[in-house]
């Protein structure tokens, strides 16, 4: 699995002092019309309680630059729920998940439904908003580590 190349999205549930995130490298694009994503969440994760009591996610695919904050969401150093938070800056559209404020795309879905395979849940989410920035870079996650990723001009 660690030849996999992966895009690096946060996934984000709850409002205010209740609520967490992680990092995931398994977000997909379900379908078109309607829009829908999928994610694979650990069921031993903060976050998945979260989930599944709000109803709602939210997902914030990467930039390059956003290292620090995938970091943050992957628990580097113990930080943990809400303080995974600290450092960038957030908006919410509809649901009330918050949402990386310069993401290159987030994503505001509420929960349709939670499929337990294995470890993890396959998370279905309707979008209800989207909101993009067009950049030259991404955040990928590949052989164990993140990687930025950039276009030529």
């Amino acid at each position: 699995m660690r030849q996999i190349v992966g895009n690096v999205s946060v996934i984000t549930a709850g409002v205010g002092e209740d609520r967490s995130g992680l990092v995931v490298i398994s977000m997909v694009s379900l379908s078109a019309n309607p829009p829908k994503v999928i994610a694979c969440v650990n069921r031993a994760s903060s976050t998945w309680p979260i989930i599944e009591r709000f109803g709602h996610f939210g997902v914030s695919s990467l930039a390059a630059h956003h290292q620090p904050v995938a970091e943050r969401f992957s628990g580097f150093g113990g930080i943990k729920g809400p303080d995974r938070y600290h450092g960038a800056e957030w908006m919410t559209l509809k649901t009330g998940a918050s949402l990386l404020k310069d993401a290159t795309a987030v994503f505001d879905c509420q929960l349709d439904e939670m499929i337990d395979r294995g470890s993890h849940s396959i998370i279905v989410g309707s979008v209800v908003a989207v909101d993009t920035h067009e950049r030259n870079e991404a955040l990928v996650y590949w052989r164990g580590g993140y990687r930025p990723l950039h276009l030529e001009d």
